[in-house]
């Protein structure tokens, strides 16, 4: 698998690679790919998002076709975009998203916070609030969007929002858990590990033509155009 680590990019630009990216491993033309990057502050709304986790009218989000509700972006927060082809790794949604669970808080983990998961709810937390938000979603079985992990960001725009839909949710940072400076690149090397060598018994690999169709009506539903809409899944 080809980690792949972009600095800063603008959430357009990132977008535009992911698609490409998504388009060339489902047809074979490219590795799996883990993008790893800081963008610059962006507010963005998936499908599960109706506003009303906007109580400030400036805020203007980028809507997108991720699962979940709204959330920020910005430097000091550590994005990773995994493109993996799920059609050769069991097809299950779920287990793809406790994976990405599970190497978020090994990551926080080794760097001396604690993380665990919330029943009913995607994403890691401590006792000082949600550390990461995740929001996915599949094209012909290859992922798109993926986490945002904090890590020594700001704040502030947090309170402008209902994080991921929930009102009043706190939310913290690695650093402000550790009680010491953690940089982004530290986390990037923590985060990255897991994916070069993905384990079986996380997302095992099998031939294509050998894992049992989904129920994501989206994913299978019959198409005269190659661009498929996306399946997502909820923050």
């Amino acid at each position: 698998m080809k980690i792949v680590d972009l600095a800063a990019m603008e959430y357009a630009e990132a977008f535009a690679l992911q698609e490409r990216l998504a388009a060339d491993v489902a047809a074979g033309r490219a590795e799996e790919t883990l993008l790893l990057l800081e963008h610059p502050p962006v507010y963005t709304l998936g499908r599960r998002g109706d506003g009303g986790s906007l109580p400030d009218p400036s805020v203007r989000p980028v809507e997108i076709n991720r699962g979940g509700d709204v959330t920020w972006h910005g430097p000091g927060q550590l994005v990773g975009y995994p493109i993996l082809d799920l059609g050769c790794r069991g097809r299950d949604l779920h287990r793809y998203l406790r994976f990405l669970e599970q190497v978020l808080m090994d990551a926080a983990a080794s760097l001396g916070v604690q993380a665990w998961r919330v029943a009913g709810r995607t994403g890691i937390w401590t006792e000082g609030g949600k550390l990461a938000s995740i929001g996915v979603g599949v094209r012909r079985w290859v992922t798109m969007h993926g986490f945002a992990l904090n890590i020594c960001n700001d704040l502030g725009p947090y309170s402008r929002i209902h994080p991921c839909g929930i009102v009043g949710c706190p939310v913290t940072t690695l650093s402000r858990e550790a009680g010491r400076a953690i940089t982004v690149a530290e986390a990037k090397a923590a985060v990255a590990a897991p994916f070069a060598g993905l384990p079986a018994d996380a997302l095992p690999e099998q031939p294509r033509d050998a894992v049992q169709p989904s129920s994501c009506d989206d994913v299978h539903a019959p198409s005269t155009t190659s661009r498929r809409p996306l399946c997502p899944l909820t923050v």
